[in-house]
């Protein structure tokens, strides 16, 4: 096995008569069709750097078995918002790991979704730092709690929403942090 040093975003959303061929389209959309995608939990890998799209994609070649955390969020209803969304969150001690999450869901803007993607990452790293939080705070005031304690550096999230389609076709969208050696 294999400890990632690179991780990138991406997203994107596909339309198709059939199911399975919106779900491709949206992998054609987010540029990560080519790949083998297996997903993984939520670890951010201790000195992983964020790179961009392109130059995650120079290190991958067709086929490659690839490890990503993948939100999916599919429907074929006209006029329903879908949503899928990666957050990420980042201690601030070199050396230690952060987290990824995926959240999928319907009726929420592309903030909202990010939103709470980036919340569901902040607090599963905020527990395993013992920052004291109250679950039952809204996202800005924990945020701040994070933020105050000096434990957690940064977080952040790539979000994509859409609207069902009015010919009752397939819509997907996805939303990935893609794992590069």
């Amino acid at each position: 096995m294999y400890v990632p040093r690179y991780m990138f975003f991406t997203k994107g959303i596909g339309v198709a008569k059939e199911k399975l061929a919106s779900f491709e389209n949206a992998l054609r959309e987010a540029q990560i069709a080519h790949l083998n995608l297996v997903k993984v939990s939520s670890i951010f890998p201790p000195h992983c750097k964020i790179i961009d799209i392109d130059e995650g994609l120079s290190h991958l070649e067709p086929g490659e078995i690839t490890h990503c955390v993948l939100a999916k969020q599919q429907n074929d209803e006209p006029g329903r918002r879908i949503v899928a969304s990666i957050g990420l969150a980042l201690p601030t001690e070199e050396g230690r790991y952060g987290y990824l999450s995926e959240h999928h869901g319907f009726g929420q803007t592309e903030t909202e979704a990010g939103d709470y993607a980036e919340d569901l990452a902040a607090s599963m790293l905020a527990n395993t730092l013992g920052i004291d939080f109250d679950p039952d705070k809204d996202y800005d005031e924990r945020s701040e709690i994070y933020k105050m304690s000096g434990k957690i550096v940064e977080s952040q999230h790539m979000s994509l929403a859409a609207i069902g389609v009015e010919d009752r076709r397939w819509t997907t969208v996805v939303a990935a942090a893609i794992f590069v050696r």
